[in-house]
């Protein structure tokens, strides 16, 4: 058995309706604290100690090093006299922005890899002028959600006056080439600036010459105070629409018409956050939204400036039985659909007839089909489990798509199946999974498994290539996503059904999920492995509380782990659509205590191996969530298996992280998996 870092103990407790709960480890909240930092080294140690024994660490970052070493790029997009598009040449910590003109070369715009020697400080957001003239571009450090945000001229990249500081959840909206809007909150005190509660966002504008303790409140503030706001404007820049929601799901729509009166305020599309609704295009005064206002699984409609109100709305695209997500571009309408977890896509006129449906390669995941009214192509891109990233030019004349940019990677897809499947949860549900393997590996119940699940928020997981799921499938290993309840693959509905008394559902979901993979042979408990980040690190700290017989090794990434306290930092007050909070009712309360995995942890039971991965400037998900949990089950854990935590330093949430990093915890991840499953790793040449 292990032994561990002592973490010290106070006694603090709180009343929740009564019930008495003991928080022993609340001074690892203080993320900046002496003490913390300490705790972070001398946990860091103990893990590294601990991953130097496995023979095969090497060799499997060696081999993701490899088959990462790819070039990949984005779709191109056209500002200006240019188009722009991103290119990683493999192992770059950060994919660079090119320009090109017609006829010419590509030239490189901005290198991210320069603002860093360790690639930490990322590019976290990129905007222009209509006219392509000003860029305004966003800078993450250490993967913090806090940003700055630059201007330059296209022309010669000279910057345009003052760096604005302390952007927050915002792109940047020109208006013109002289001013645009932004949104931030008000900075958390010295010291707690990456865990201190960012209550209510302000939408500024900012005038280009002038300081920034001069710019506009738009939007938000004492008058309208709301935590999540963003703003947009119509193609043509008539007309300004702001979003406004105190919390992740639903959101009110507001707009203002900047060709007449300026003096003139704001007129409520929507003024309630029960749904949500965003503007995808406009011609002239007519407005073409998506909403799903009385129909859970989306429609498009379209309404006049006069009077937008719901009323007054005329469908476009009507609801049908699957999951909308509609895009504008070259003069028409794109209706991505969301069917089984996988995509279908269709062209639609702006008069709402349905003109081509678009041919995708197979079964899984096209996101894209957006772009300015002039152009006469939109680009997509489509990937899944077995796919490449793979960008598709597409003329909506014809309805026909060409290969643009296809990467080369070292796998032959042919050696593999990826397969969907349907299971029944615990109340009978039906859920889908998508489980993929080599073809030659037999169901014998001994094969190295992961469950991946998120089940939230209304994020749907889909079909997507990756390099790390590949190094573990090429060794007979099995990849399985479970695409559960209170996520969106379904619509509304099924969102729901996974929110605040019904999170329970989610669980459910996840362990049968993991039932059905036991029953059907494709592994055992044994070599079964849970993961998941944020909500879906919730997810795996609960499940393994729940049933931890069921799991031989836990991964639990950037986890929601405190549910009495997640609404206490940063934005987290906004999830409680989703989660509920412990205030708000002694049912509420008592539910959340039930599955918190902090709370849930009892003495005396064998928990699986557990690698806890989190960083310390991730101001998302405060690490105090994984700290709390390390300590909880290092004090209880029972058996023989590990439970370590493994804390980068200089990184965040995960936006924006160098491929190094990245890399690197793949590498500990899986070697921790093959290692604690009592497997080998064959080294592959």
């Amino acid at each position: 058995m292990m032994t561990y870092p002592e973490t010290r103990q106070e006694d603090i407790q709180d009343d929740y309706f009564g019930t008495i709960v003991a928080d022993p480890y609340r001074w690892l909240e203080d993320d900046l604290s002496e003490e913390t930092k300490a705790w972070v080294k001398t946990q860091n140690q103990v893990t590294q100690q601990y991953l130097l024994q496995i023979p095969f660490r090497e060799a499997i970052r060696q081999r993701l090093t490899r088959l990462m070493d790819y070039e990949r790029y984005s779709q191109p997009f056209r500002e200006g006299a240019y188009t722009y598009f991103y290119k990683n040449s493999g192992l770059q910590n950060q994919s660079v922005l090119y320009r090109q003109k017609e006829g010419h070369e590509p030239e490189i715009f901005l290198d991210p890899n320069g603002f860093s020697a360790d690639g930490t400080i990322s590019l976290a957001g990129l905007d222009f002028s209509r006219d392509g003239s000003m860029c305004a571009y966003q800078l993450s450090r250490g993967g913090s959600d806090w940003t700055t945000a630059t201007v330059i001229r296209t022309e010669d990249k000279a910057v345009v006056g003052e760096i604005l500081k302390d952007i927050k959840f915002s792109g940047i909206t020109w208006q013109g080439n002289t001013g645009f809007y932004y949104c931030s909150y008000d900075k958390p005190a010295e010291g707690s600036e990456l865990s201190g509660l960012t209550q209510y966002h302000k939408l500024y504008y900012h005038q280009l010459g002038t300081a920034q303790k001069d710019d506009i409140l738009v939007f938000g503030g004492d008058a309208t105070p709301r935590r999540y706001i963003s703003a947009s404007l119509t193609e043509d820049e008539r007309y300004l629409l702001v979003s406004a929601a105190n919390t992740t799901s639903g959101n009110e729509l507001y707009l203002k018409d900047l060709h007449s009166d300026p003096t003139q305020g704001f007129s409520t599309m929507v003024g309630n956050s029960e749904q949500t609704h965003y503007v995808i295009s406009n011609e002239g005064s007519k407005l073409f939204l998506y909403t799903n206002l009385d129909a859970p699984n989306g429609r498009v409609v379209v309404v006049d400036t006069g009077d937008p109100v719901p009323a007054h709305w005329k469908d476009l695209i009507p609801e049908t039985a699957d999951v909308l997500n509609p895009s504008a571009g070259a003069g028409k309408l794109f209706a991505l659909y969301t069917v089984d977890a996988v995509s279908k896509a269709f062209q639609y006129s702006t008069g709402g007839s349905k003109e081509y449906e678009i041919a995708l390669p197979g079964p899984g995941t096209a996101i894209g089909f957006s772009g300015k009214k002039t152009e006469d192509r939109v680009f997509y891109t489509f990937t899944s489990y077995l796919y490449p990233a793979t960008i598709f030019k597409y003329d909506p004349a014809t309805g026909l798509s060409e290969r643009y940019k296809s990467p080369s990677v070292d796998f032959d897809p042919s050696q593999y199946v990826s397969e969907q499947v349907f299971y029944a949860s615990k109340d009978g549900t039906k859920v889908p999974m998508i489980i993929t393997r080599k073809k030659e590996t037999q169901l014998n119940g001994m094969n190295p498994t992961i469950i991946y699940g998120y089940g939230g928020f209304n994020i749907s997981l889909t079909p997507a290539f990756s390099t790390s799921v590949l190094a573990l499938i090429e060794q007979g290993g099995i990849y399985a996503v479970a695409n559960l309840r209170g996520g969106g693959e379904y619509g509304e509905a099924w969102h729901l059904a996974g929110t605040k008394l019904k999170k329970q559902n989610v669980f459910d979901d996840f362990i049968a999920a993991a039932e059905y993979l036991v029953k059907e042979r494709y592994t055992s408990s044994d070599y079964l492995a849970i993961s998941g980040g944020s909500n879906g690190g919730l997810l795996v700290g609960a499940v393994m509380a729940q049933r931890p017989e069921l799991f031989s090794v836990a991964l639990p990434a950037v986890g929601v782990l405190d549910m009495l306290r997640y609404h206490k930092f940063t934005a987290g007050a906004g999830w409680a659509y989703d989660y509920g909070t412990a205030e708000e009712s002694r049912e509420m309360f008592e539910y959340l205590y039930r599955y918190s995995p902090v709370h849930a942890l009892k003495k005396g039971i064998e928990y699986p191996a557990t690698l806890i991965t989190t960083a310390d400037h991730d101001d998302r998900v405060v690490p105090a969530h994984s700290f709390k949990f390390a300590a909880v089950i290092q004090r209880v854990q029972s058996g023989d298996a590990p439970v370590l935590i493994r804390i980068d330093t200089n990184a965040g949430h995960g936006a924006g992280k160098p491929t190094s990093m990245a890399i690197a915890e793949v590498a500990d991840k899986w070697a921790f998996l093959f290692y604690n499953m009592g497997l080998e790793y064959k080294v592959l040449t």
